[in-house]
């Protein structure tokens, strides 16, 4: 019995997949789920828009900006500019304070304060709100001190993109980037292994096919088939969750069938690497559905998160498609304001599918 334990320990210590899953895959998960799940604002970036520059207004926003909470991403000088700086994509509020800012706290009716917020992420859009009262209000108490004339200034929010803050605008656009890439990546992932794992691969490997068109025939099928599996997840989201289409639909599915393609081209990968069904699912699992979850934007605001997760989060495919899914079915937008988030799709394309070719073994070991 000694031996044969002693064995098992032995075969587990040479076999690094095993140890990856024993040890890599718990330490993996702790740090992705004690860095990325927060609910906390850090450094969001905001534009502020002042039309008074007086020193009050110029104390509130060294306020705001040494919080911790927010970051100056850019300074505006008119109201025409709040549109376009939301569609860059990289604010998330615009703060404005009204001409004779600071002679109106006194006076009847008092001095305002209006926050424009992105609120296509309703939790994100909230917190900023609450932050930006709760910075002002202290603010108004450390200024004010015995006064009997006490300053008041009163804060008008708007919810751009989210008026009423639905929370499924924010979970549906991240649920079907989330489905489109674990459904396709696992359908994918198993084929060339279910090809080794059942003896056909040779009957592939004596035709006339190259390694190419093999794997571009593997992939049709399921393009097909998950790009049906896109047109019933967003006529469900339109129709029972009353998801709104505020730009081109036909730009909406050429999207996504090119994230379907970039989805199977990785899950592709997976298979060619693997030797086996359940070596093929466990990568998928691994490889896909923590990262995918965590580190896409879709629950947990990036910017919160420690910067070399936000520099991971770069290589997640579905932290660009929720990006361009937002930005299409919410906000509107073209492919001129989208343009980056797809070259970055389709470069992980052509990656994916040039390493399955260049992995595709043409003799079984």
């Amino acid at each position: 019995m000694k031996g044969f334990i002693l064995k098992e320990f032995l075969h587990i210590f040479r076999d690094l997949r095993t140890m990856l899953i024993l040890f890599g895959m718990p330490v993996a998960q702790v740090l992705l789920f004690g860095y990325a799940i927060t609910n906390e604002i850090n450094n969001a970036q905001i534009a502020i828009l002042d039309h008074s520059k007086d020193p009050v207004t110029q104390e509130i926003t060294y306020k705001l900006l040494s919080s911790g909470y927010f970051q100056l991403n850019d300074q505006l000088s008119d109201a025409s500019e709040i549109e376009q700086a939301f569609k860059k994509g990289k604010i998330k509020q615009v703060v404005v304070f009204e001409p004779n800012f600071a002679q109106k706290m006194t006076k009847d009716p008092p001095a305002v304060i209006q926050l424009i917020t992105d609120a296509s992420d309703p939790n994100t859009a909230n917190l900023l709100s609450n932050y930006t009262q709760a910075i002002t209000g202290d603010y108004l108490r450390q200024t004010s001190g015995s006064k009997r004339n006490l300053p008041v200034i009163n804060i008008e929010t708007t919810m751009q993109y989210n008026p009423e803050l639905r929370g499924v605008f924010m979970f549906v656009p991240g649920t079907i980037t989330i489905l489109l890439m674990l459904i396709s990546a696992m359908m994918t992932s198993i084929s060339i292994a279910r090809e080794k794992e059942l003896g056909t691969m040779e009957v592939l490997l004596v035709s006339p096919l190259k390694p190419l068109h093999i794997i571009v025939g593997k992939v049709i099928p399921y393009v097909i088939l998950s790009f049906i599996n896109a047109l019933i997840i967003l006529i469900l989201a339109a129709t029972v969750f009353g998801m709104p289409f505020q730009g081109s639909l036909v730009l909406l599915l050429l999207q996504s069938a090119l994230f379907i393609v970039m989805a199977l081209s990785m899950g592709i990968f997976i298979s060619t690497v693997s030797n086996n069904q359940q070596t093929a699912m466990l990568l998928s699992m691994f490889v896909l559905m923590l990262p995918t979850i965590l580190l896409s934007g879709f629950i947990f605001p990036i910017e919160n998160m420690p910067l070399p997760l936000q520099i991971l989060s770069n290589i997640m495919p579905s932290k660009w498609f929720i990006i361009i899914i937002k930005s299409i079915m919410l906000k509107g937008l073209g492919i001129a304001y989208i343009w980056k988030e797809t070259l970055i799709l389709i470069g992980m394309t052509l990656f994916f599918i040039g390493m399955s070719v260049k992995k595709f073994k043409i003799r079984l070991d």
